[in-house]
């Protein structure tokens, strides 16, 4: 194997640029040629590559994003697509993949790998939703900003005695609600995962309200059945007998964003030079992932047919935590 491509693929988030960074140097380091994949499966169909060596990754292990671009790619999921991809790693010469992405973006290779092409995935996605790894990259950035602003809120909160819905990111996974509603010491937590009713969510301001708190803080994963919106009108439509004014706040994509801090830092770097050694030792269709603090091997095969769930143990501490 003389060149290997790295890109990033799906929704963004903290930690992908070391992890780019690391692949890089470490391929280096095996006397590879390294190509930079720009916009994820869109820009490899495309053709769109650079190379990279150690300056053009300097600099980059603070910032946020991926200065590599991504971008969805319908037309990958077709055979038509594939074959495309395929293609166009040939034309570059290149001979070995590293995909960095969550559950699509790796189901994205394990297709490439079904074709015969040589890949390995590293996990990266702030819903913490992947198996084979107990955190992904990006996750505890996105947490810590998520409880920064649980932080902040809670103080105007307070000012004002008012209940404030926080909406985290998460259509599919409550991880970052319930571990930012634990580490924020939120008052309620709603999460796709476990259903909870309008009357159970009235009946909880009403419980905290009595307790006496100055405020009420719920944080509710996007996720969340029938939604934050849906939620806001009903506790506004109670809000005399509930004892504290309604507000709701969007976090949004300031999740995805920021530099990534310590830990996300590391666990890239890990992953990522972890990624090029098994390449270049010829062990390919696996992922990456990091499993009580030791690199673990899991085949691109078992995201077909695992999916990672959430603790619930975490949330019956949740609910203990709130009384």
């Amino acid at each position: 194997m003389k060149r290997i491509g790295v890109l990033t693929s799906g929704g963004d988030g903290p930690g992908l640029n070391p992890c780019i960074r690391a692949v890089t140097k470490m391929a280096l380091g095996y006397g590879l040629e390294v190509m930079g994949i720009e916009r994820g499966y869109a820009g490899l169909i495309d053709g769109e590559m650079i190379s990279l060596d150690a300056r053009s990754v300097g600099g980059i292990i603070g910032r946020g994003g991926t200065f590599l671009g991504t971008a969805r790619a319908p037309e990958f999921k077709t055979p038509q697509g594939q074959r495309e991809a395929l293609r166009s790693l040939n034309r570059r010469g290149i001979e070995g993949l590293v995909v960095i992405g969550g559950n699509g973006s790796l189901i994205g290779a394990c297709a490439l790998h079904r074709l015969g092409f040589p890949v390995v995935g590293v996990p990266a996605t702030i819903d913490n939703d992947v198996v084979g790894t107990d955190m992904a990259i990006g996750v505890d950035t996105a947490l810590n900003t998520i409880l920064d602003a649980i932080d902040k809120i809670k103080d105007t909160a307070s000012s004002h005695q008012r209940a404030f819905l926080v909406e985290t990111m998460g259509r599919e996974s409550g991880y970052l609600a319930l571990m930012g509603g634990i580490a924020g010491g939120t008052e309620l937590i709603l999460i796709p995962e476990v259903e909870t009713t309008l009357e159970e969510v009235a009946q909880g301001l009403m419980d905290a309200y009595v307790r006496g708190k100055a405020h009420c803080i719920v944080v509710v994963a996007e996720g969340y059945k029938p939604g934050t919106q849906a939620v806001a009108t009903y506790l506004k439509e109670r809000q005399e007998e509930l004892g504290f004014e309604v507000r709701v706040t969007v976090l949004g994509h300031i999740q995805r964003g920021g530099a990534p801090l310590a830990f996300d830092r590391i666990l890239a770097t890990r992953l990522g030079a972890a990624a090029v050694r098994e390449l270049h030792e010829g062990n390919h269709g696996h992922l990456v992932g990091l499993i009580g603090n030791q690199i673990v091997l899991t085949p691109l095969e078992d995201l077909l047919t695992h999916r990672k769930e959430i603790d619930l143990s975490l949330y019956e501490l949740g609910t203990i935590m709130e009384r």
